[in-house]
């Protein structure tokens, strides 16, 4: 039977890309959304992929549909940590909420969606655990204190997992996308585009969400069943970890 990959997040930009790549790849798909019923049902039309609309930074709300996606395609093999939001603003400015919505959605929910789902892993000795950072929680951005700190903690949180999950067949590990073209980034002014951002990335071109997706998809097989603990930073040479 095709493994079961849950995507938060799953159903526009990288999440979406994510998704349809899970599925080529022969996995059984589910993705969650957090808002957005129309891109939702329109994404879910068109792919025959199920979507689950709750709240990841929500516990209860996770452990509720865990359970339910359970009932529907069976255990949770591969989860893909997706989900995000940006609230963005100096720390000076930065309100509170500010602050928890992006911790609780970016990083709280890796924590929910991951406890939910490893006890069953470790059960059947295999798993994958993957969560999308960003470049910005490898090397900081103005204005984004809250968000580089979500991003940069999946990554401690990675490696911590990784560790526990070893000796039972679950790895875990982080893929930080660069400036890739989704809405979000198609929504900055084309000057910006060009004279602020792709000058700073030495392939000369924004990522696709393909690309991304095709990251993922290789973390989730067999193949890289020796890999785990690892950030895989995917943007073109803008910023290079050592």
């Amino acid at each position: 039977m095709a493994r079961v990959a849950v995507v938060t997040g799953g159903t526009r930009g990288i999440g979406e890309a994510i998704s349809l790549g899970m599925k080529k790849a022969g996995y059984r798909v589910a993705a969650t959304y957090a808002g957005n019923d129309a891109a939702a049902q329109k994404f879910q039309a068109e792919s025959g992929i199920p979507v689950y609309k709750f709240d990841v930074g929500d516990y209860d709300a996770c452990e509720k549909a865990v359970a339910q996606i359970t009932r529907d395609l069976g255990p949770v093999d591969v989860l893909v940590n997706n989900a995000g939001i940006t609230r963005d603003a100096a720390l000076h400015r930065m309100t509170r909420a500010y602050w928890t919505d992006v911790i609780r959605t970016n990083l709280d929910s890796a924590f929910n969606m991951s406890r939910l789902v490893i006890d069953s892993m470790r059960a059947r000795n295999f798993g994958r655990i993957i969560s999308i950072s960003s470049i910005n929680g490898r090397k900081g951005q103005f204005g984004q204190a809250n968000y580089a700190a979500a991003k940069a903690g999946l990554v401690g949180f990675s490696k911590a997992v990784a560790l526990e999950g070893a000796a039972k067949g679950i790895t875990a590990n982080v893929i930080a996308p660069g400036y890739i073209n989704t809405e979000m980034v198609a929504a900055v002014p084309k000057e910006i585009l060009d004279t602020k951002i792709i000058p700073q990335i030495p392939v000369g071109r924004l990522g696709t969400a393909e690309e991304i997706a095709r990251c993922v998809v290789f973390l989730a097989s067999d193949d890289a069943g020796f890999i785990t603990g690892a950030c895989l930073d995917a943007n073109g040479g803008q910023y290079m970890a050592t």
